[in-house]
């Protein structure tokens, strides 16, 4: 009869399961996707001229007071999407290595169906996802050193959210880095939010198959689009500082 020790090394965890691994990344996933929407709304506040701009960049710093401290309340979120962030990427890099390991080092293999009898079931969006997710990565941390600690400072430094934002996207480099970018978010978005409500249940016929499509490519576009056109805008003169 096996020991307890021996049953606890061969089984693991409920928490480290894959389907638990799978299930965290889908709800830290939506998280994301969630701050990406009320993100982007703030960003569109461009179109209302520098003091409602500055205005909500304040308020999120304020919101909360008196019973939080200051930015307390944007301090919260910050933790809340790190968490999400590191847990989303953990659980992708053990369910990638479980895989490896499963099929000694080549991945999943293909299969043949009568629409890719070649073996090729990958959409783009799904076959991009982990340098998707590396350029993602890279790019919060250009944007967090641009647009929020204001560490780098392309087009000029200012106390203003509204002018330090419009004067970047004024230098036709900086809208095409966040080009790059929001177009490899889109791509992830197209796969990762699909994959996020097919592994919390949804995906349980091929009419609400064909809905949860539909539905991740049209969250996919609204993000990728509302990001990019504020930057576009400005660099083409319709915002100026």
């Amino acid at each position: 009869m096996a020991t307890d020790s021996s049953v606890r090394t061969r089984n693991p965890t409920v928490a480290r399961s894959t389907v638990a691994l799978k299930a965290a990344m889908a709800v830290t996933g939506l998280i994301m996707v969630l701050f990406l929407l009320v993100h982007m709304y703030g960003n569109l506040k461009l179109f209302y001229g520098q003091a409602e701009f500055d205005d909500y960049a304040y308020h999120l710093r304020t919101m909360g007071q008196p019973y939080l401290p200051y930015s307390g309340g944007l301090w919260i979120i910050r933790v809340v999407l790190l968490v999400s962030v590191l847990t989303h990427i953990a659980s992708a890099f053990t369910l990638w290595a479980r895989s490896r390991r499963a099929t000694g080092g080549r991945g999943g293999g293909r299969y043949q169906s009568t629409r890719a009898r070649r073996g090729v079931q990958r959409s783009y969006s799904s076959f991009t996802m982990r340098w998707g997710g590396v350029t993602i990565a890279l790019f919060v941390v250009y944007h967090l050193l641009h647009l929020t600690t204001d560490t780098i400072h392309p087009g000029g430094v200012s106390s203003s959210a509204y002018v330090r934002t419009v004067n970047g996207f004024e230098i036709w480099w900086v809208v095409l880095s966040y080009t790059v970018a929001l177009i490899a978010i889109g791509f992830h978005l197209r796969h990762g939010f699909w994959a996020a409500l097919a592994s919390l249940g949804a995906n349980t016929s091929r009419r609400r198959r064909r809905h949860l499509n539909a539905l991740a490519v049209a969250v996919a576009v609204v993000i990728t689009v509302g990001f990019l056109v504020p930057p576009y805008t400005v660099l083409f003169g319709g915002i100026t500082a």
